[in-house]
């Protein structure tokens, strides 16, 4: 499938696949979306000294997990951090990405391209309070359970892949999370509320990132 290189709004490139008409980012802002969806309304619910096993649904071009990682280094905080997907993007592809520049991340530069170079299926760790597992699997294929305190929902949008936002797709993600685990996500539809409820999240609408009017975060009580 052909993938183009955009810039979004806010400077941060993106792949869009023209076929499905659909981008990996918010085309408003990728670097924006990441920290307004993932770490506002994600990660900073956490205290400083816990150590948060992560969950990411869609590791794409390895925005989320070096965003995550970038704030983990500001706080020093344990993170062990899964990142699952069925299509990797291309190192080639993964090195056009302008992250480290957008972000003013020079110093870790070299942690970037490792986020991309490390082998699959093997836990690498990037610093002494950050673990990387890359796991290429289809999401329906997860039997993780009560593994995860938090996890980053970032499939492609309902329009393009509705099965990724039904029942099924919830119970796995909730019996993947700890108890008062926490999941994340840009998108803000009835019918995926509804699927959330229905599984047993307690689930709230906050508002969404620049371009968005809201996003979900739903609570395994």
């Amino acid at each position: 499938m052909k993938r183009e290189i955009i810039i979004t709004q806010d400077g941060s490139t993106s792949i869009y696949l023209p076929e499905l008409n659909e981008s990996y980012h918010s085309k408003f802002g990728a670097i924006q979306e990441a920290q307004h969806v993932f770490i506002k309304n994600g990660m900073d619910l956490f205290q400083l000294n816990d150590t948060i096993h992560i969950l990411e649904i869609g590791f794409g071009t390895g925005l989320n997990a070096f965003i995550t990682f970038l704030e983990a280094s500001k706080r020093k905080q344990n993170i062990h951090y899964d990142g699952v997907e069925a299509y990797p993007v291309s190192i080639a592809d993964a090195k056009q990405m302008n992250y480290v520049n957008e972000l003013k991340a020079s110093d870790f530069e070299a942690i970037f391209d490792k986020i991309h170079s490390t082998q699959w299926e093997q836990e690498i760790e990037l610093t002494s309070f950050f673990s990387l597992t890359k796991r290429k699997q289809f999401f329906q294929e997860l039997t993780d359970k009560e593994k995860f305190h938090l996890i980053y929902f970032d499939a492609f949008g309902f329009e393009v892949q509705p099965e990724l936002w039904d029942e099924t797709i919830f119970k796995i993600m909730f019996d993947a999370l700890l108890p008062n685990g926490i999941l994340v996500t840009y998108a803000c539809r009835t019918s995926i509320k509804k699927a959330m409820l229905s599984v047993g999240f307690s689930v709230e609408k906050l508002p969404g990132a620049p371009g968005k009017r809201e996003m979900l975060r739903a609570i395994k009580k």
